[in-house]
């Protein structure tokens, strides 16, 4: 709706009963200059009506022009009401139009930090209810928005709210299932997005007032919330938290839906306290924590450096990709569809050749796409459409395979932290990805020599990092450090000691 062609001035002869007897094609064009194309000027208006074009006389180049004074009329063939039609969110005024969208990724790279804290302190479970019903609730309050301003600062804590659900879920889902199926697990949570991202255009196609728009995707929250009863608390966090016995009530009962019960003759909660041992006791841990050690600092900048890439390098291609010559519900599906092959190939890949060669692999594709893209010519865009459908399947599929990277790179007590601290930099990137597609006002191959670069860099970074191939999860910083196994020796020594101080004075008795 903020298209040029989709509006025009309201004529300041509409209002006035002397000029009744005027056409309304009379009226536009005495009161509104025509633009190249031959459709009303969107911004501007005549500072005074020019009757002598009736008689189809030229206008004076030198005629003054103005702002539209009387405000705008709409074409409402597409939508009823858009933020742009109900604040006027056009011309001088469009770029806060745009902002909306930033200032919701802003709340969403502080949420990821504040949330990854917080369920690292207070749990995964209890923390994703709070994200669940806060996200709702400034989703829906956002649609009794009365000025633009309320609605912006409303759309700030929707973003800051709902990121706990995203990255919460995904630990979770991580950190219950076996190392075997974590890959299906992963690739399976992504396609959820993707389904959930192809079923917004057809809500939109039928619901096309953007108040009852927003109910409408916000109220599907209250499904999660329901579901919400049935998740189970990380077992891997609370063992970490000493809270032993709850895990044991959780492991036992997984084991008996698995049909695993000669398991739960092993799971005793004296067994689980052994299983994360540190010198440290019941400390809590803090972002500061990601950077005190040198393998966990080391780790810490690689990701970081990989995750703020994908996201400006996958933002950057679909804000960027050009349109099919489709409408614009059929070009949001067509958008989501071209997820499901990368998301699906990609299961395969983790499986084949592991999470760092399909991590760098699929950057480095990237990269090259977006290469093959500034050698193609403009006036050739079908082949410029194909390279890049093909460059946003492999961002999709860093982007897939990043976060369950991620997961599975860091220990138990700090992966909520670390998942907070990688989708910051996510968010940070997808902020600053529309502000380098205007540098191809410069060069109109700028932005994309800057993602191919930044996609490539990446690529060699997400190199440097472990893999994580059939590998248990890391479960302290001493896992990382590689200094676990002198820690749990210091641990049964101090054990041993402690019993023979114990049962040396019985035998003195």
């Amino acid at each position: 709706m903020d298209s040029e062609g989709s509006r025009r001035c309201i004529s300041s002869l509409d209002a006035d009963e002397i000029f009744e007897n005027l056409t309304q094609e009379e009226r536009l064009t005495v009161s509104i200059p025509v633009q190249d194309d031959g459709t009303p000027a969107s911004c501007h208006m005549f500072s005074y009506p020019q009757f002598h074009l009736l008689s189809n006389s030229s206008s004076p180049s030198e005629v003054a022009l103005v702002q539209c004074q009387n405000g705008w009329e709409y074409d409402n063939s597409m939508f009823i009401s858009t933020l742009a039609t109900q604040w006027d969110l056009v011309c001088d005024k469009r770029a806060l139009s745009r902002l909306t969208t930033t200032i919701f990724f802003i709340g969403v790279m502080f949420g990821a930090a504040a949330f990854g804290s917080l369920s690292a302190m207070f749990g995964r479970k209890p923390m994703l209810l709070v994200s669940y019903m806060l996200g709702m609730g400034f989703g829906l309050c956002s649609t009794f928005s009365s000025s633009f301003v309320m609605f912006a600062v409303l759309r700030f804590f929707t973003g800051f709210t709902i990121t706990g659900s995203v990255i919460i879920s995904t630990i979770l889902n991580v950190e219950w299932v076996s190392i075997e199926h974590r890959k299906l697990v992963g690739v399976i949570d992504s396609l959820s997005w993707t389904f959930a991202f192809m079923s917004f255009p057809l809500i939109a196609y039928f619901i096309r007032e953007w108040r009852w728009l927003t109910v409408a995707i916000s109220l599907p929250t209250v499904t999660a919330i329901i579901t919400w009863w049935w998740v189970p608390e990380s077992a891997r966090w609370l063992i970490a938290n000493g809270r032993v016995d709850k895990a044991h009530y959780y492991l036992h009962k997984c084991a008996v839906m698995n049909r695993k019960q000669e398991v739960t003759v092993s799971i005793k909660p004296e067994n689980l306290a052994k299983i994360i041992v540190t010198d440290r006791g019941n400390r809590k841990y803090s972002y500061l924590d990601l950077v005190r050690t040198p393998k966990m600092r080391r780790l810490t900048l690689l990701t970081g450096i990989t995750w703020f890439a994908v996201a400006t390098v996958a933002y950057g291609i679909s804000f960027n990709i050009s349109s099919f010559g489709l409408n614009m519900y059929l070009t949001q599906f067509v958008y989501g569809a071209i997820e499901i092959p990368a998301k699906m190939s990609n299961y395969y890949l983790l499986d084949k050749f592991g999470t760092r060669v399909t991590q760098a692999g699929s950057l480095l594709f990237v990269g090259i796409s977006l290469m093959i893209n500034i050698f193609i010519p403009k006036d050739q865009w079908v082949g410029r459409t194909v390279v890049a459908v093909l460059g946003k399947g492999f961002a999709v599929a860093a982007f897939c395979t990043i976060v369950l990277y991620s997961s599975e790179l860091y220990p138990t007590v700090l992966r909520q932290n670390g998942m907070g601290y990688n989708s910051f930099l996510s968010r940070l990137g997808a902020c600053l990805a529309p502000l380098v597609l205007l540098l191809d006002s410069f060069w109109g191959h700028f932005s994309q020599t800057i993602l191919c670069s930044v996609a490539l860099i990446a690529s060699v970074v997400a190199w440097q990092l472990p893999e994580t191939r059939d590998r248990c999860l890391p479960e302290t910083i001493e896992d990382v450090e590689g200094t676990r196994k002198n820690l749990i020796k210091d641990h049964d020594k101090q054990e041993d000691e402690e019993k023979m101080t114990t049962n040396e004075p019985n035998e003195d008795h």
